[in-house]
């Protein structure tokens, strides 16, 4: 599983072909159900700068939205800021909008009805960017479809942990911080 867009995006392709034997479930920006949802044909896509810039973006816009008008908005703060939220910090409300202002567009009476969470950060501070909103779009946070793709593609593996039906949740890095821990805690995860 890769679980960033960026890294998917810039190195998934590559991965695949390396290793033909692995499978490998990549998060990516959802524009294929955002094009098949949209009804004003205004979607954006927020993302950090370099999912924006990578062709595999492009490519996804080309197949599946062509029929769209879709704005890619790179934010540079917006993850590290989600970062800050996670943890309980305040965040300034008027640099949030900054981040996200760019995502509305107003095109012959349309208005963008769809943004495409594009950053795994992001759609921890869904209920935030509602608030802050010009008007009401569908924040599509694409986390629950690539579950089940990883669900649908990888085998349970009970051998590993038999006398435990519990999703866990590895930390290679250390252990993790109170507030990550009540977080991962909170989505039923056994760290």
């Amino acid at each position: 599983m890769i679980a960033c867009n960026t890294a998917f995006t810039l190195a998934g392709a590559d991965l695949r072909a390396a290793f033909p034997e692995h499978t490998f479930v990549g998060t990516v920006p959802a524009i294929k159900p955002a094009a098949e949802r949209t009804r004003s044909g205004l979607v954006s896509v927020l993302a950090t700068p370099g999912t924006v810039k990578r062709a595999y973006t492009r490519d996804l816009i080309q197949s599946f939205a062509s029929q769209c008008d879709v704005r890619l908005v790179g934010s540079e703060h917006l993850a590290r800021m989600a970062e800050a939220y996670i943890r309980g910090e305040a965040l300034d409300p008027e640099a949030v909008t900054a981040e996200i202002s760019q995502c509305f567009q107003e095109k012959d009476g349309r208005k963008t009805d769809i943004v495409v969470l594009a950053c795994t950060h992001y759609p921890f501070m869904a209920n935030l960017f509602r608030k802050l909103a010009p008007w009401p779009v569908d924040w599509l946070d694409p986390a629950e479809a690539i579950a089940r793709q990883a669900r649908r593609l990888v085998p349970v593996l009970h051998h590993l942990h038999p006398d435990t039906h519990h999703d866990r949740a590895v930390f290679t890095s250390g252990k993790p911080d109170f507030s990550t821990r009540r977080l991962l805690q909170g989505f039923g995860l056994t760290i």
